[in-house]
């Protein structure tokens, strides 16, 4: 994002055209119909191979190359006959729907792949990836200051009646969608807090121009699925704490008091005179209090100043590095022009 003069046409549709070409090769494989003999599919094949190969030179013509050159930038023209071509490819086997299916699923495969490749989402994950250690101490660090509420809050959800008969009467739909929910809910939170970190750390930190509007896009998305990361871990812990808990000391006969059945079980083990019993009881109000502390621990952070300063200083400090080398990469930039 801080390269100057960067272009789409130039700098990410051309590295996503090796998977472009990849589709459109394996959409051509499918382009037989499974009902035809086989010396049909053949043709059918040959036939689209004809016309991927035809499509292919009249986008170069209309581009003033050679017909079968490879493309030196990838504009409007070629992205549309990428979508449109894997609709023709279907037609050619006589799949009408599945014509249209193609379009649109190439029509999204565009934006992932510009979404991806723009904002560097795979260099964030695996800057984000490189520091989960980090993270992980960071968010136990929360926790041991947020630990009496929230464990006051997630056991009193854990050992409560009602809490166990909500969650065993879902069913799987409505447990995801209830998920869903609370996954909005919190990156809602996160969404609204993170453009006043941007510009604080821009004000702290930043040298040269201001950034523009997709270069903090991307800040933020660093800052996004680092502290995502986080929220996932706190979550998981909790989930898995509450699953162990639970299966030693919530036995089938407690399920049946507040559920009306001993559950559905899912594991059972019997270590001398311990019995560890795991149902999908206990799973799914395990997931639901994960959710809800996931939730609560969106919120700490985002009002939590000395966390929010932990949890910077060390981005902060590699932000700095990286604005101090665009600084000079823009004095070189300006020199040479001069």
């Amino acid at each position: 994002m801080l390269v100057e003069d960067r272009s789409a046409r130039e700098d990410i549709w051309t590295r996503a055209s090796p998977a472009l070409a990849f589709v459109l090769i394996a959409e051509v494989i499918l382009a037989g119909n499974l009902d035809w003999p086989p010396w049909a599919n053949v043709l059918v094949l040959l036939g689209a191979i004809a016309a991927l190969v035809a499509a292919v030179a009249i986008v170069n013509r209309l581009r003033d190359r050679p017909a079968l050159a490879l493309p030196e930038d990838v504009g409007a023209i070629e992205l549309g006959g990428f979508v449109a071509i894997g609709g023709l490819l279907q037609l050619i086997g006589g799949q009408t729907t599945s014509a249209w299916v193609v379009c649109l699923a190439n029509l999204a495969l565009l934006l992932v792949l510009y979404v991806w490749i723009a904002y560097g989402v795979a260099s964030i994950l695996r800057f984000t990836g490189r520091r989960i250690g980090e993270q992980l101490a960071a968010a136990v660090g929360l926790l041991a200051r947020a630990i009496p509420l929230l464990l006051l809050f997630s056991v009193v959800l854990f050992i409560n009646t009602e809490m166990w008969q909500v969650f065993s009467g879902m069913n799987g739909a409505t447990v995801l969608a209830t998920g869903a929910l609370l996954l909005v809910v919190g990156c809602a939170f996160l969404g609204v807090r993170l453009p006043r970190e941007v510009e604080q750390i821009e004000r702290d930190v930043a040298a040269g121009p201001e950034l523009d509007r997709r270069q903090r896009i991307n800040v933020g998305l660093v800052l996004f699925v680092t502290q995502a990361l986080q929220i996932v871990l706190v979550a998981v812990a909790v989930g898995g704490f509450f699953v162990a808990f639970g299966a030693l000391v919530v036995s089938a006969d407690v399920i049946e008091s507040w559920t009306g059945s001993d559950g559905r079980q899912v594991l059972s083990l019997h270590l001398g005179d311990i019995h560890v019993r795991v149902t999908v009881e206990l799973l799914r109000v395990s997931a639901g209090i994960a959710a809800l502390s996931a939730l609560y621990y969106s919120v700490a952070v985002l009002t939590d100043s000395t966390y929010r300063e932990e949890f910077l200083e060390e981005l902060t400090d590699d932000l700095r590095t990286v604005f101090a080398d665009r600084a000079a990469y823009l004095e070189l930039r300006t020199a040479r022009a001069r």
